[in-house]
């Protein structure tokens, strides 16, 4: 800042001489300053005394320091927004204070006071290994898998012997953005249910339920779903263009020409539960037929939740260019879904393991002799909690 040749006291005692008489040529030629100048010195100065000047000096001071603070704190405001970006989330402390750095050219020692970190945090290094070959495995998995979370990546990572915790494998996940998008929020149950308690073994109830899609023609098509609501198998799986309740039925008689017959079904009034031909099958099978109240789908909650994963899956990933095509395809999910995935309500074990291991019990309990055998399913990995025996179901 240029220093100025007249201090304020100087200038009130010239602006005297002035007014004593002295004239403003001869003023500006003794202190070599312009008439320009003697006129502005008045505007400002004139009927000023020595004291008021220098009070006046000190305000212009007190104001040049507030002017620099509210810049300090208009500059450390637009230093915050530019951190929290459009989505309010801030950016991790170290990259916050490089970016700062970069974008707004602040010092280190302004932008870790900002950020409200040390400086010796912002200058860490880490040493930690890149895991290179998880990372790749990981995402191989994740692009195999896209609708599966890190819990069950989790699962089949430890199936196929990686011995890492369910902290690293969350770790990772989140730095290579495999995060699932959600398609749509999940309606929270009101009130109370009273749920049908069911013997914890196969067979003990199944649910049936219709699932749609269309094929890469347009063309629509159905599937009808069949679920164990113990072991959560699916049953069976029949996609076509219309299924009738003869069709219905014909199938459940093959199913259980293969599996036994259930001690109950559960499903909706759809018109196909309801024909005479559906229900004259019940009748000549002994089956007892539970349909849920209308409007309330929840309770066939089991089947409902089967039919939502088959349409996250598999239905909503994949294009069906043909009811061939798409017969190939849900076989194929469906023996991935009761041998390979990982579920979640059974303790991450697989349907079929979960349903050996309710038979390997009960056979166990008919036969004494039979108590020192190993359990048939495969012990549950590390940080995963076990489900315990099913005794309710609905």
């Amino acid at each position: 800042m240029k220093k100025k040749r007249f201090t304020e006291e100087q200038i009130i005692g010239i602006l005297r001489e002035q007014e004593a008489g002295a004239k403003a040529a001869d003023l500006a030629r003794k202190y070599a300053v312009s008439e320009t100048t003697l006129y502005n010195w008045k505007a400002k100065f004139g009927g000023m005394d020595v004291s008021e000047a220098k009070r006046l000096k000190a305000l212009e001071e007190e104001n040049a320091r507030l002017k620099k603070l509210l810049a300090d704190q208009m500059l450390d405001a637009a230093a915050l927004r530019e951190l929290l970006g459009k989505n309010g989330r801030a950016r991790l402390e170290r990259e916050a204070v490089a970016h700062l750095r970069a974008v707004m050219g602040l010092s280190e020692r302004r932008a870790c006071r900002i950020v409200a970190i040390d400086r010796k945090t912002a200058r860490y290094a880490s040493n930690r290994p890149a895991d290179a070959e998880l990372r790749a495995e990981l995402r191989d998995l994740a692009n195999a898998r896209r609708r599966f979370g890190y819990r069950r990546l989790f699962i089949l990572l430890r199936q196929q012997g990686e011995r890492s915790g369910k902290n690293r494998i969350y770790r990772l996940y989140r730095e290579e953005g495999l995060t699932v998008r959600k398609r749509r929020a999940r309606r929270r149950a009101v009130g109370t249910r009273a749920p049908i308690l069911v013997e914890a073994k196969p067979n003990a109830r199944w649910s049936l339920d219709f699932v749609h899609d269309q094929l890469a023609s347009g063309r629509r098509f159905r599937i009808l779903n069949i679920v164990d609501d113990v072991t959560r198998e699916c049953l069976a799986a029949i996609p076509d263009t219309s299924i009738s309740g003869k069709r219905v039925a014909r199938e459940l008689s093959e199913l259980i020409e293969r599996r036994g017959k259930p001690g109950m079904i559960v499903s909706d009034n759809g018109t196909e539960f309801t024909s005479n031909a559906v229900l004259s099958w019940s009748e000549a099978n002994k089956v007892e037929w539970h349909f849920i109240m209308p409007g309330k789908p929840m309770q066939n909650g089991f089947c409902e939740s089967f039919n939502g994963r088959m349409r996250d899956e598999l239905l909503n990933e994949t294009l069906f260019f043909g009811l061939d095509h798409a017969r190939e395809n849900i076989r194929s999910w469906i023996h991935d879904y009761n041998h390979r995935r990982p579920h979640s309500s059974l303790g991450y074990a697989t349907p079929a393991d979960y349903a050996a291991a309710l038979t390997a019990t009960g056979d166990r309990l008919r036969n004494p002799d039979q108590l020192r055998r190993s359990p048939v399913a495969h012990p549950t990995p590390a940080g995963v909690s076990t489900a315990g025996t099913q005794l309710a179901a609905g």
